[in-house]
């Protein structure tokens, strides 16, 4: 009987026909290079294959370097927000310090133009009636400070000390309605009192007649009547000044020079020609003879 197929050469006869076809081929091309353009060939035709078959893995590296890249710039987004934050708080104290700065520097120059001996309180509280100028300060009878005390701020006389405790006193402001002092023009020596009008930007000057020599701009200073505040010292400017022929007195108003609505700190002074056989505490500081002015009469 004759069979239909023909039994072809063994497997394992292939497997080593194959073989030893493959070492041939190695070598050949190794020692002689034969097989470079068939391999560039393959390799450009299965370039295509090869991409597909790394485009699962590629792209879940891609998602994975997304979303890591997006989480990573969240965070570091939320730590600059952060960071910006805490620079924009040191910079508030910067400026607040910086302002506090000056403010002191303004008293102590204010300080060594005072001969009389001065001590520096800070402004702890303010009044909120309006209708009561007045302020609270953080030294009191334990620092020497005594009622009656004149108080000034870097520019001109806020006040005096009305109220003393241990660790505080209360500054009543010359706008306060109550309040009275006695000062006169330093351009001509016009005496007069300055009365606190209840606002913080105007004081009246009464009973001067009209043909009284003041002028809008004329500097006020304390005149050292009353034995409270000693003479010398700024305390407003003159704004407006009318004469009513119909009446005995001119109205005249004046704006206070010293900073009453924004003072942080004063400055205390002690008038020992007024006050004997006081020794004002060892906190108080003496200006220099050399440095100092002498206030004007």
């Amino acid at each position: 009987m004759k069979l239909i197929f023909t039994q072809g050469p063994s497997l394992n006869t292939r497997i080593v026909f194959a073989v030893v076809i493959s070492l041939a081929l190695m070598v050949v091309d190794h020692r002689q290079n034969h097989l470079e353009g068939i391999r560039s060939i393959l390799a450009v035709a299965l370039s295509p294959l090869n991409v597909i078959i790394n485009l699962p893995r590629s792209t879940g590296e891609w998602i994975s370097e997304t979303f890591a890249t997006r989480s990573m710039l969240q965070q570091q987004n939320q730590a600059l927000k952060k960071e910006n934050l805490l620079l924009q708080v040191r910079q508030q104290k910067l400026d607040s310090l910086r302002s506090e700065n000056m403010r002191l520097r303004n008293l102590l120059d204010s300080a060594v133009k005072i001969k009389d001996r001065v001590l520096i309180a800070e402004v702890i509280a303010v009044d909120l009636d309006p209708y009561r100028h007045q302020v609270l300060i953080n030294k009191g009878s334990s620092s020497g400070i005594f009622i009656g005390q004149p108080a000034l701020d870097a520019s001109a006389v806020m006040g005096q000390v009305t109220h003393v405790n241990p660790f505080s006193s209360t500054v009543l402001l010359i706008t306060d309605a109550s309040h009275g002092l006695p000062v006169q023009v330093n351009r001509n020596g016009v005496r007069t009192v300055a009365l606190g009008t209840g606002q913080i930007d105007r004081l009246e000057l009464p009973h001067l007649p009209n043909n009284a020599d003041i002028e809008v701009g004329d500097l006020l200073v304390t005149s050292g009547l009353g034995g409270r505040f000693p003479p010398g010292y700024p305390v407003a400017e003159v704004t407006s000044v009318t004469r009513n022929p119909g009446q005995p007195f001119a109205s005249i108003l004046a704006q206070p020079k010293a900073k009453l609505d924004q003072a942080r700190e004063t400055l205390l002074v002690w008038t020992l020609d007024s006050i004997q056989g006081y020794e004002p505490p060892d906190d108080a500081t003496k200006a220099p003879e050399n440095n100092a002015e002498e206030p004007q009469p």
